[in-house]
């Protein structure tokens, strides 16, 4: 026991590492650029754009700052406006689909994904949710009730102070990493080492094989969907090396992932807003099954087409 918990530490330092690598440079950039003008200037080339999602051109503000930083930035810049329910459910379901796209994008590079699918996935979701939400949804109306709204940080007035905000803000990104990643590695490998994997993946093949993967991303999807998309690439990188996950399931789990990872927390976080958080869990995860199937069904196994030319000649 105690060589697989060494085994498992060593892991996770050493994933850790890898995705700290691309977290705290993007952290701490992103958030200087907080108190530059560069974040206003994109807020402002989006803000016309606003009226095809049924928003208003302020709406620009929570979607910029929510894709360059996180969710729950994208919330506080929420509740600093005056929305509908419908206005602030559509900001809910584009943010749920694309959100803190520099870090999470990056990290599934690392893994093997291509960054150009998972912008055109997690922003295709985006765009497309807010249009057809805009379109079906007759209701909502009425001014957005929010209820415990936190108390507003002290801003930095200083370069100095940016700079040391955005080297906290960096090293809590690494630490929290550190936090999930390294004790989820030490009971995977312990659930390896106990054969626990190999049953939990049995149990779950028939959803894996459903949804066009094979059984080894069972872990992976798992994770994401609990604990979040840079967590659940934390668990692929180490089912990349030492499962033998192909390209094509990685990109399969990574699709699945973008439109839905961390499903408790990413729904929860939402109930402050005032608006219905059911309707916002089952798109997602309607979206996840629906479009990776869809996907997996056009990219045949590569096993599976040679059997078929075997057959055929």
């Amino acid at each position: 026991m105690r060589q697989t918990v060494v085994k498992g530490l060593q892991t996770g330092c050493m994933t850790t590492w890898k995705l700290g690598k691309v977290i705290f440079p993007i952290t701490l950039v992103v958030t200087i650029l907080q108190f530059t003008p560069v974040l206003p200037w994109i807020i402002h080339l989006i803000s016309p754009l606003m009226g095809i999602f049924g928003l208003s051109g302020d709406a620009a503000i929570p979607l910029v700052i929510g894709n360059a930083l996180n969710l729950y930035a994208g919330i506080g810049a929420i509740l600093s406006l005056e929305l509908t329910v419908k206005e602030v459910f559509i900001l809910a379901m584009m943010l749920s689909f694309s959100h803190n796209l520099f870090i999470e994008s990056t990290v599934a590079v690392k893994v093997g994904v291509k960054m150009w699918i998972i912008l055109a996935v997690r922003i295709g979701l985006a765009i497309t949710a807010g249009i057809v939400i805009n379109l079906v949804w007759q209701g909502g109306g009425e001014i957005a009730q929010y209820g415990m709204v936190p108390e507003s940080a002290v801003q930095p007035d200083t370069w100095g102070a940016i700079v040391l905000l955005g080297l906290q803000k960096a090293v809590f990104g690494v630490l929290q990493l550190a936090a999930i990643v390294i004790p989820l590695m030490i009971i995977i490998q312990i659930a390896k080492d106990l054969k626990w994997l190999d049953a939990f993946s049995k149990a779950v093949a028939p959803v894996t094989r459903f949804l066009g993967m094979r059984e080894n991303t069972s872990m992976t999807l798992a994770s994401g969907l609990l604990i979040g998309l840079a967590m659940g690439s934390a668990v692929m990188i180490q089912a990349v090396e030492e499962d033998g996950v192909s390209k094509r399931d990685v990109t399969l789990a990574f699709i699945f992932l973008v439109a839905c990872h961390a499903v408790i927390e990413d729904t929860l976080i939402f109930i402050p807003l005032g608006i219905p958080v059911w309707p916002l869990f089952l798109i997602r995860v309607t979206t996840a099954v629906v479009l990776t199937i869809a996907v997996a069904r056009l990219w045949k196994q590569p096993g599976r087409a040679t059997r078929k030319e075997a057959v055929h000649i």
